[in-house]
């Protein structure tokens, strides 16, 4: 038996203790020697299928990567030595046949998944790197290809695995097959592993749904997004700091921040714990005012706290969040309150989301420039980073204008065909004529004495932001350089300080080493003397080594907030010796603004990071830090932050 509870708290819960055991994340290990040989010649023969494949202009890109999937599973469970159960093995022969068959098929012209029926595993191409990325798509038994029908789409994500991988993931896909009542597309994305759908795994749930876009009909006002456990965590990020995205939103289980969910007592450093407020859910419970969300979970899941919490603080907002509990229930994503849970959320579905202009009122919710949306809003730029940061109102039925307060917003965007004018905490603009009437969005700027609307030129100067302000995509921390397109880029020249140049090595090989295990992906690496002005145009370039060694950083130096000379580095009025202190910042590219420039860093969150909890893959170092470095007798560094801090909204230092 179950029972809903729409916002009354179980205290019981409150006491228990957060730090759940989550799924082991297991040594590598390795199939027998003889299974390893035939799946290395195996491999290497669908590869060479691919290659021949590629070298056919006529051969959609699409259906490419969707017998290329097949390959980069079985290299990447033989590189990381990922048979974590004998199954494995079996299935690692299963996949590279079904590889191979499609192979063929593509070659003949005839690929026959394209007829799609039950659950079908495809693939696309990131933006981020290039790697290729599966995904499943379970199919409507009446499923008709060429029908105009639009569908309804379902996004699950998956849990936390601990043996996951592509080979894991294409043979056990979360789709169940067409039910008699499924009469929408249900999407299992990968999200390139368990990293609690941050970075590049979120990044990968946009993109297998941009993916499913093009190949199918979707009724875009009926995405739906769910999820339990990790894949609960992911619902509540996603469909919180995207509430425009989903016409419903169903979490189960999962964690809504990192102090409690970690039992952890001590506050991390400013510059840590700041970025928190990226991926904490409960700071962003206001935004379920703007789409419906349903939760459940068992009454005996330390987890269900996490949905007790979100309630709560919904709550005391005056938003409703159904919560639907089986109290004999562990942690378990199916259970007797899973089906109240998805008939509501059936139901939510069904409803869609409201058409153009979609809601004419909201409560809308950040703390930085990445999450910015909602409906026909756009927050442009902070007062203080990493603050609360809200607008709230609509349209007023009388007037028929936009009403609107706002707290620690900058500058903001607005739909010009949504209202005649629009009232920004008690000053009337025009809204629709505003810019000569010549640009989809109308941008409004604060000054001291209040709110202005921009002209044309003013807009277009706006935009292309020459003060360097911080704006969506442009906001940093370090880390966020990497859920966009981006490539790395070695010195080839000769180095002012070999220790510098040497664990600047060891950064990049950190990098690539922990990024292809943890993220799926090869980073892109080229030299220096490869950068093209293509390449600046198109890509966050992430620079290793020094202003000797590393033509790019010799290019840039003086315009970023550092000064370097062979024998010194100084940030922020102090001075470090480069022999044993390097730097790691992110700033926009002096030579593209609207891009990222990396210096000597990768991801900031490591291996013991991501096998301890995916609570804990946040920001370790801000936007700049100072690094002490030690080379140990085993040629590996040892690592010190001495000082790290994040730059205010103008991309300088408080």
């Amino acid at each position: 038996m179950h029972r809903s509870l729409c916002s009354r708290f179980v205290p019981a819960l409150a006491f228990f203790a957060l730090l759940v055991s989550a799924p082991a994340i297991l040594s590598a290990q390795d199939a027998p020697p003889a299974d390893r040989k035939k799946l290395e010649a195996e491999l290497q023969e669908l590869q060479q299928q691919i290659q021949t494949l590629k070298q056919n202009p006529q051969i959609e890109r699409s259906l490419l990567a969707d017998v290329e999937i097949y390959a980069k599973a079985a290299e990447w469970i033989l590189r990381h030595k990922e048979f974590y159960k004998p199954q494995y093995v079996k299935e690692t022969y299963q996949v590279l046949e079904t590889g191979r068959q499609r192979a063929s098929q593509l070659a003949a012209g005839k690929p026959e998944w394209t007829d799609p029926k039950g659950t079908v595993l495809f693939g696309y191409y990131s933006k981020i790197d290039g790697s290729v990325q599966p995904y499943a798509l379970t199919f409507p038994a009446d499923f008709k290809q060429k029908s105009s029908q639009r569908w309804p789409l379902h996004v699950e994500l998956h849990g936390r695995g601990g043996k996951r991988n592509e080979v894991f993931f294409i043979m056990h896909p979360n789709g169940r097959g067409p039910r008699k009542d499924h009469d929408w597309l249900h999407l299992d994305p990968f999200g390139r592993t368990d990293n609690g759908w941050r970075w590049s795994g979120e990044v990968d749930v946009h993109e297998a749904i941009a993916d499913v876009k093009k190949r199918y009909l979707i009724d875009k006002q009926r995405i739906t997004l769910r999820g339990f456990s990790m894949g609960g965590a992911g619902a509540w990020h996603l469909g919180l700091h995207y509430p425009s995205e989903w016409c419903g939103v169903g979490p189960g289980a999962g964690f809504v921040d990192f102090y409690q969910y970690q039992n952890h007592k001590e506050k991390l450093p400013p510059y840590q714990d700041k970025t928190l407020h990226i991926y904490d859910s409960i700071d962003y419970a206001l935004n379920a005012a703007d789409v419906p969300v349903v939760t459940y979970g068992g009454g005996k899941d330390k987890q269900l706290v996490s949905s007790t919490r979100m309630v709560e603080k919904a709550k005391e907002l005056d938003i409703k969040i159904p919560l639907y509990i089986s109290p004999e229930a562990a942690h378990q994503s199916r259970m007797p309150a899973y089906q109240d849970f998805l008939a509501q959320l059936l139901k939510i579905s069904k409803e869609g989301r409201p058409a153009w202009p979609g809601r004419k009122q909201i409560r809308f919710i950040t703390y930085t420039p990445k999450f910015n949306e909602c409906e026909w809003l756009n927050i442009e730029e902070l007062d203080q980073m990493y603050e609360p940061t809200t607008v709230e109102g609509g349209l007023d039925e009388e007037s028929g204008n936009l009403e609107l307060t706002t707290d620690n917003v900058a500058a903001l965007s607005i739909a010009r065909d949504i209202a005649p004018k629009v009232e920004l905490d008690g000053t009337l603009l025009p809204l629709e004529s505003a810019a000569s009437g010549l640009l989809p969005q109308v941008y409004f700027v604060k000054s001291n004495s209040g709110w202005d609307v921009l002209k044309y030129d003013d807009s277009k100067a706006f935009i292309e932001n020459s003060n360097l302000r911080k704006r969506r995509n442009l906001q940093g921390p370090i880390d966020d350089a990497f859920t966009l397109p981006f490539v790395c880029v070695k010195g080839t020249g000769t180095p002012w300080t070999p220790e510098q140049q040497a664990w600047s090595q060891s950064v990049l090989s950190l990098f690539e080493k922990e990024f292809d295990k943890w993220l799926r992906g090869k980073v892109p690496v080229i030299t220096d003397k490869e950068v093209t002005d293509q390449t600046i145009a198109d890509k966050n370039l992430i620079l290793f080594g020094d202003p000797g060694s590393n033509a790019l950083i010799a290019k840039i130096v003086e315009d970023l907030p550092i000064q370097w000379s062979k024998d010194q580095i100084t940030v922020n009025g102090k001075t470090y010796d480069t022999k044993d202190h390097g730097v790691a910042l992110i700033y926009p590219n002096p030579l593209n603004p609207t891009r990222y420039v990396v210096i000597n860093s990768g991801h900031t969150m490591h291996e013991k990071d991501f096998r301890a909890s995916n609570s804990w893959l946040f920001p370790k170092l801000g936007d700049i830090a100072v690094i002490k470095f030690k080379q140990n007798k085993d040629g590996n560094f040892e690592n010190e932050t001495v000082w790290a801090e994040l730059f205010d909204s103008n991309w300088e230092l408080p």
